[in-house]
């Protein structure tokens, strides 16, 4: 059966379209900031194009994304996790935004969740377990909920806290904590854990870390990136 292109019914060519969901997931700009610099290009649209686009295929190319990642996860991904959870505030209520991290950075899970408990870290443990397999340390902070959580699901012994141990997940949330000032916050919760997945899975598809790595070896990383990018929903 021939699978049929996303872009089928959209008159504007997919590379257009690829290119504007990457600039706004990618970086922290605000809508009307990718119809400025998409016209300096002699693209003219507006910026509820940009969103609409976004919002149509961005947890498309998310999933592919994910997809082809998620053997290599399951291989490498297992050693040590990385959990830690941040506030978000929507319409002036507070929520939680939890992710997971391996020990290379990459973001594996994030969950939203109203309240910091039991309940919220099970709710992250079970899909990442679920999807990864189960690790063999957990990095947490002192947030007793971690404890309970991994006591029930009998792997207590897994966890690990301590200053400064947890580093690598806090620094996890600076990419998305900018691009939330750019965004001028969320206003729902199912848009805030929409964008969440979409964002760790883009950022995850384009993270070089630099300073560890040869100049040439992370421009030649950083191309094929692109490239794999241009090639999304290609059918």
């Amino acid at each position: 059966m021939t699978e049929h292109s996303p872009f089928r019914y959209f008159k504007t060519s997919p590379e257009i379209i690829r290119l504007a969901v990457m600039m706004y997931i990618r970086f922290p700009l605000s809508l009307p900031n990718v119809e400025d610099l998409l016209h300096e290009r002699g693209i003219d649209i507006s910026h509820e194009t940009v969103r609409f686009w976004w919002n149509r295929f961005g947890p498309l190319m998310a999933v592919e994304i994910k997809q082809k990642r998620i053997q290599q996860l399951r291989t490498y991904s297992k050693w040590k996790w990385h959990i830690d959870e941040v506030f978000v505030k929507i319409k002036g209520d507070r929520h939680y935004l939890w992710g997971a991290v391996d020990a290379e950075g990459e973001v594996l899970e994030s969950v939203v969740t109203k309240r910091r408990n039991k309940h919220a870290a099970l709710k992250l443990l079970k899909k990442l377990m679920k999807r990864y397999g189960r690790a063999e340390k957990i990095v947490t902070d002192r947030l007793r909920s971690y404890g309970a959580a991994l006591r029930e699901l009998g792997c207590p012994t897994k966890q690990e806290t301590g200053r400064w141990l947890n580093n690598r997940a806090e620094n996890s949330h600076q990419p998305f904590r900018r691009k939330e000032r750019a965004m001028q916050r969320f206003r729902q919760m199912r848009s805030l854990q929409k964008f969440a997945s979409v964002h760790a899975s883009v950022f995850n598809h384009f993270n070089q870390d630099r300073s560890h790595i040869h100049r040439a070896h992370f421009k030649q990383s950083r191309t094929a990136a692109l490239i794999e990018w241009r090639g999304l929903l290609a059918g």
